[in-house]
């Protein structure tokens, strides 16, 4: 039997090893990859291509919903199913517009979830039934489909259309907002500081700013990037790393 190939994101080790361990003893799944955070999601995805992803929503650093938007641009195939502690219109909302499948929480027991991916697969969109069952923000997502017009690609991807910067440009801007030098970011992304360099001028460019200071405040006031208080002095430190 052909396994399904699927990628886990989530930084709490004992649960994601639990899941893990679950889904490969069904022997319908092949783990490709286990990622803590929003940049090991990006470069697992792209190195090991799997076909679903699994994806808490809080992450350290990038949230999972905006990581989403970024791996459904670059991998517009590619499934994407969500795991909360908890349900609630707002996250199902920005689910929607990230263009996921499916919204499950972690108190499901095993073969409910399994149930859920054998629907996934299958080519069920497990949110949409999610949505008829809260008319508020069945009301909401048709208002936005509105706005929008008709889309050809049949999805809420707001954020993912109108940011400029690409997928690799967003990781390096986001390590900035936390503080981490041209070396450490390089160590983050496996690539070389020349590299994070001509990444960081890019961002300049296409943002028309003049220094990396603006480029974390105007990334967090379109809503690509997010930043907690404490970092604000250290983006200050670090720009001219």
């Amino acid at each position: 039997m052909l396994k399904r190939r699927v990628l886990l994101v989530e930084d709490h080790p004992m649960f994601r090893r639990g899941l893990k361990r679950m889904l490969e003893e069904t022997g319908r799944y092949m783990v490709v990859g286990e990622a803590t955070n929003g940049h090991e999601a990006i470069h697992l995805t792209d190195v090991h291509h799997p076909e679903l992803v699994i994806m808490d929503v809080q992450l350290p650093g990038v949230t999972g919903l905006k990581i989403a938007r970024i791996l459904r641009k670059q991998h517009p195939s590619m499934r994407i199913a969500f795991l909360s502690m908890h349900v609630d219109d707002e996250r199902l909302f920005e689910a929607i517009r990230a263009g996921a499948t499916a919204f499950l929480t972690k108190d499901l027991d095993f073969e409910t979830l399994l149930d859920s991916l054998r629907r996934v697969f299958a080519g069920e969109n497990l949110i949409n039934n999610m949505i008829l069952s809260r008319p508020q923000l069945a009301w909401r997502v048709l208002s936005e489909f509105r706005n929008l017009g008709t889309d050809s690609a049949g999805a809420l991807d707001v954020g993912a259309s109108a940011l400029p910067l690409s997928a690799r440009e967003t990781e390096v801007l986001d390590c900035v907002a936390q503080g981490l030098s041209n070396k450490e970011i390089a160590d983050a992304l496996y690539v070389t500081e020349q590299t994070v360099k001509n990444h960081m001028t890019s961002v300049l460019r296409k943002l028309d700013v003049n220094d990396r200071v603006q480029a974390v405040l105007y990334a967090v006031k379109n809503g690509w990037i997010e930043i907690g208080p404490q970092h604000y002095a250290t983006v200050e430190v670090s720009q001219t790393a």
